[in-house]
């Protein structure tokens, strides 16, 4: 099995940024296995085309904006319901995004499994720490992914203090 987490956002923007770090604090408090890879895809899009390719489980953590959620409001999509999501355009990277699952698509080279763990962003004012609402969630994002992780057979363990 080979399974991508992969954080998308832009750190300069507040709130913008939780997805990257989320995947940066799991690496940094987790011992993850050989087969998961967590990637930092920061705003890139197309550049991790080949890494997200073919994966069993593409595990994405973002910020996802919504009309009717309050700040800080973690929401899970999968599948199908991640092309509804990208109907309409709620974050700055998205369309990086949508592209690169649109060209796995049509390569034939889509995940098999795509899951995403999204916040409502409070801010995306220039700031490269996240606000008190969003960062309050962010070990609950944490906890969602390595939920999303465990319901695929795969194990992280906290590493030692």
């Amino acid at each position: 099995m080979r399974v991508v987490v992969l954080g998308v956002g832009n750190i300069l923007m507040s709130d913008e940024g939780v997805g990257v770090h989320a995947v940066t604090a799991l690496e940094e408090r987790y011992d993850i296995p050989a087969e998961v890879e967590i990637i930092d895809g920061g705003t890139s899009g197309m550049d991790c085309l080949d890494r997200i390719a073919e994966a069993d489980l593409l595990l994405i953590a973002d910020c996802m904006r919504s009309k009717d959620k309050a700040p800080g409001t973690i929401t899970r999509l999968a599948d199908a319901e991640i092309n509804a999501w990208f109907m309409t355009r709620i974050s700055p990277h998205q369309v990086g995004l949508s592209d690169v699952l649109a060209a796995c698509c049509f390569h034939g080279i889509s995940p098999k499994q795509v899951v995403l763990v999204g916040v409502q962003p409070e801010s995306f004012e220039t700031c490269m720490d996240l606000t008190p609402t969003v960062a309050a969630v962010l070990p609950q994002v944490i906890d969602r992914l390595i939920a999303e992780l465990a319901a695929v057979g795969v194990t992280v363990t906290r590493k030692a203090a």
